[in-house]
């Protein structure tokens, strides 16, 4: 990769590539450009970043730790490693970019900020930083992701934020984001829409991969001062991709470290049964951007799934589209069943619940290890599980004694 990678990408245009750019209704157009302006205006100013670094400090808890998973380590091999997200405030890596998004609107003299959510991290993440600033939040999350993160629907309630059920479709994911971007176009004026994830027209792939760099920056930092070497290999999740491009953004220019996005292979990789983009996607459009996207035989989004409500996304950030023709990153796939296993094996051997999500990314790194027993491996634990515990006891039942 060249040198200043994140100043190469994207270009002014906002594409990564062949990917990304802003495909927009007239009147969302001059308000993406506003919010462009803005960002490239505001982010460079010292009070802007005097103002989030204060808050990743005294208020997020930042920099989160890099841990050595001792006991999961001498039972499948490798050096494995985490990045803890899962100990920033709110419980995962989304409020990195929700608190970055939420000072903007500040400064752009908004009232009120309105988002997507899957897992609800990215909601409670939001509804956090409203909490924080004092403004109006309105979160809309598909009926099935409801259902299945509750825990997470009666956080946001309780930090003021009004839930809109969504019930289209398949309730799930692309439904809340086509929901919260309806409800925003109705009141572009006043609000920001607060993506969860690097998705969307330009300039949020962007905003929120810089608001996240800060995982990779620490991350890198970190596991050099623990180990005086860079790690062999770097992997997270990908859904969208924000937790991903976090971590990567530290380790991009760094070819002797190989970088792995792990997508949800869910129940089989029949279309409906899986979130597999990068697999079985090609280039399309959706959302107002370009990126490989699954889908069906007229080229619209396929429907997706994934037992992890935050992967369930028929397409991807378009970094990431570019960087899988760039052959950067090594795009991977775990299914329910090993995400599942892997959920309970790091609870038992470390005494970390993980989101199911970042349950994905645990998997693969214990295949890795198994493949590669003298290799270290830096996992992003993108957030912890505390929201997953219900379902998943409710569903696949307590591992037996001694599995």
């Amino acid at each position: 990769m060249s040198e200043n990678y994140l100043k190469k990408y994207p270009n002014a245009e906002g594409y990564f590539g062949a990917y990304g750019g802003a495909f927009l209704p007239p009147h969302l157009e001059k308000e993406m450009k506003r919010i462009t302006d803005a960002y490239y205006a505001i982010s460079k100013s010292h009070q802007f970043i005097s103002e989030l670094r204060s808050i990743r400090k005294h208020y997020q808890g930042r920099p989160t730790p890099v841990y050595f998973c001792n006991r999961l380590s001498e039972k499948y091999g490798g050096r494995i490693y985490l990045k803890r997200e899962d100990l920033n405030h709110s419980g995962a890596h989304k409020l990195n970019h929700c608190m970055g998004e939420a000072l903007l609107a500040k400064y752009m003299g908004k009232k009120k900020l309105i988002a997507e959510t899957g897992a609800g991290q990215h909601g409670v993440a939001l509804a956090t930083a409203a909490a924080y600033f004092g403004m109006e939040c309105e979160i809309h999350m598909g009926e099935v992701d409801m259902a299945k993160e509750h825990p997470n629907v009666v956080r946001m309630e309780i930090l003021g934020a009004k839930v809109i059920p969504v019930t289209d479709g398949l309730k799930t994911l692309k439904e809340a984001v086509d929901s919260a971007f309806n409800a925003y176009a109705v009141d572009s004026e006043n609000s920001l829409y607060c993506i969860g994830s690097v998705v969307g027209p330009h300039p949020f792939p962007m905003m929120v991969r810089d608001f996240q760099h800060v995982v990779g920056v620490e991350a890198r930092e970190q596991f050099y001062d623990m180990t005086g070497e860079l790690p062999d290999n770097v992997v997270a999740c990908v859904g969208g991709g924000s937790n991903a491009m976090g971590l990567f953004s530290g380790f991009i220019e760094d070819d002797e470290c190989t970088l792995y996005g792990v997508e949800p292979a869910g129940r089989s990789f029949k279309t409906g049964d899986h979130a597999a983009t990068m697999t079985y996607g090609k280039p399309g459009m959706i959302h107002g951007f370009k990126c490989y996207v699954l889908q069906d035989e007229e080229g619209n989004p396929a429907p997706v799934y994934s037992v992890a409500s935050g992967l369930d996304y028929p397409g991807v950030g378009p970094e990431h589209s570019m960087l899988k023709d760039l052959e950067r990153v090594n795009y991977v796939s775990i299914n329910d069943q090993e995400a599942i296993d892997s959920f309970y094996e790091l609870s038992r051997l470390e005494g970390i619940i993980p989101a199911l999500e970042s349950a994905h990314a645990v998997a693969y790194a214990v295949k890795l290890a198994q493949q590669n027993k003298r290799e270290s491996i830096l996992v992003n634990l993108s957030g912890r599980g505390d929201k997953d515990i219900d379902f998943v006891v409710d569903t696949y039942g307590l591992p037996k004694e001694g599995k």
